[in-house]
């Protein structure tokens, strides 16, 4: 367990500004080439696809987006641009409506929902046997990769794994959530959720009661009253209990590296797993500061500093090293 490789950048001083600056401040990616692909899913849904070098050869990494988020989520293009820096291709997965277009079952995706990133990992690795496949998961995403890396052990396909930001127990994440100025973190996911929800139910049968969208106020209730009854739970303490990845880290059998701030703003410090817990296979890197997939660095603001994108391919190079192709994009 090592802390303190990431320096913050003083004017960011605390937690909050650190969680905020990158979605508020950071300056759009440009020159990045994308091709969204449409992935049909046995369930007769589809999932989207977003590649940077998709027709190149190299490896491969697979990067999970948070709750609500997507290809313009502030890490989604920094990350992917320096993934094809690194001479690797890179895919983006949205889970199931965000994308931008509602998916055509009732359900959608949820924090412990494993079954899609075991498809998409295997159709990629249906078509290239001998890829080298990583994956990035950031916050839910991150949830979601532990729990399969855990459920999976010996058989999961990848080489490597980093998870980001991670709300390892969600019973307790729903609660810190509640508290200080993390409300306004919990006002905009259900704003968000509401929003996605309400477009995709006016075009498809509703399985609730649609006025139960307007009448949540906290995470737990909507995930109560409607994430739940979406994706089969009976109840929130069931999806939560079931879903969280803290009880899997000891199972986890793929090379893995956890990055994590002790000041999250959307968790406490007791959820940090101990190193009892951790997989030989897992390594916690823990920092004072950082926010919420934050690791903003700098001497300056209108030079900021992405440390993610720094530590990231440092990481995954140990362990797809080798692979390396030349590309014929340059950035």
């Amino acid at each position: 367990m090592k802390t303190d490789q990431f320096k913050p950048a003083w004017w960011l001083p605390n937690p909050h500004f650190q969680t905020l600056w990158p979605p508020i401040f950071r300056r759009r990616v440009k020159s990045l080439r994308l091709e969204r692909e449409r992935l049909e899913l046995p369930d007769g849904d589809f999932i989207d696809l977003d590649w940077v070098n998709r027709h190149q050869v190299g490896p491969l990494v697979l990067i999970l987006h948070g709750l609500e988020g997507s290809i313009e989520s502030h890490y989604a293009k920094g990350m992917l641009k320096t993934l094809s820096q690194q001479g690797w291709r890179g895919v983006f997965m949205h889970f199931r409506g965000c994308s931008g277009e509602p998916n055509r079952l009732q359900r959608g995706y949820h924090s412990g929902d494993t079954g899609d990133v075991s498809y998409v990992a295997r159709v990629l690795l249906e078509r290239e046997p001998h890829t080298p496949l990583a994956a990035i998961g950031y916050s839910l995403g991150g949830n979601v990769l532990l729990k399969w890396l855990g459920e999976t052990r010996y058989q999961n396909p990848l080489k490597a794994a980093i998870a980001i930001s991670v709300p390892f127990e969600l019973h307790k994440a729903a609660n810190r959530i509640q508290k200080g100025f993390s409300k306004f973190y919990e006002w905009y996911f259900i704003r968000c959720l509401r929003d996605r929800l309400t477009t995709k139910f006016q075009a498809n049968a509703i399985p609730l009661d649609l006025s139960i969208l307007h009448e949540v106020r906290t995470m737990h209730e909507f995930d109560d009253k409607v994430t739940a009854p979406l994706h089969g739970f009976s109840g929130v303490d069931e999806y939560y209990t079931t879903s969280s990845s803290r009880q899997y880290l000891s199972t986890i059998e793929v090379p893995t590296l956890i990055l994590h701030a002790k000041d999250d703003p959307f968790m406490t410090e007791d959820m940090i797993p101990q190193g009892h817990e951790l997989s030989p296979k897992v390594k916690l890197e823990l920092t004072e500061t950082g926010g919420h997939v934050g690791f903003v660095a700098g001497k300056f603001p209108w030079r900021p500093e992405y440390w993610l994108e720094k530590r990231v391919p440092l990481f995954l190079r140990d362990y797809i090293r080798g692979h390396e192709n030349s590309l014929l994009n340059n950035f």
